[in-house]
């Protein structure tokens, strides 16, 4: 599953009030970025400065208008990708924080050599391009690519295994290289 774009919530939920999926997406590596806007029919100022200290980005009072609501949305989302260019890539279960250089498989941190980092985050941030192994070793290893190697193949068989079940995402392309999806 892909990480929403962003989350709107309102404080008064059936099972779970709004300020406790906040604190929740806040906690969780892979969610905590994510920009989070509470529309509620609470209106006293006590209940937006809660909601905005738990980490909502943006905080409504019922009733709006549909002109604020959207121009609040946009104003949020680009906020939230001018801040995050490039610095989080995700695939299925697979997550990778190029801010704290950390990857996360199934919410799990998992550790990664230098070279096993810049290769998934090469096969990430060209997700569906195969990428050759003359690519990946100039790219990754910065040295050109002349005949027979198995370093390549090593790294990525070590990096399928140490991201389990997510490992899958990394296919390989008969003679040609590796594509992850």
């Amino acid at each position: 599953e892909k990480v929403p774009d962003l989350a709107i919530l309102d404080v008064m939920l059936p099972d779970e009030d709004g300020y406790e999926i906040v604190r929740k997406i806040r906690q969780n590596p892979i969610t905590k970025k994510m920009p989070v806007i509470m529309v509620t029919a609470k209106t006293s100022e006590i209940d937006m400065v809660r909601g905005l200290d738990i980490g909502a980005d943006d905080y409504i009072r019922k009733p709006f208008s549909i002109i604020e609501f959207i121009t609040r949305v946009k104003a949020v989302l680009r906020r939230t990708v001018e801040q995050s260019e490039n610095k989080f890539l995700t695939i299925g279960d697979v997550f990778l924080d190029d801010e704290r250089h950390m990857a996360y498989s199934q919410n799990e941190a998992v550790e990664l050599t230098y070279k096993e980092y810049e290769l998934l985050k090469l096969l990430m941030r060209n997700a569906g391009i195969v990428m050759t192994r003359e690519m990946i070793m100039q790219r990754v290893w910065d040295t050109e690519f002349e005949g027979e190697s198995r370093t390549v193949d090593m790294h990525i068989k070590t990096l399928r295994k140490k991201l389990g079940e997510n490992g899958a995402h990394i296919k390989t392309v008969r003679n040609v290289g590796y594509v992850m999806e």
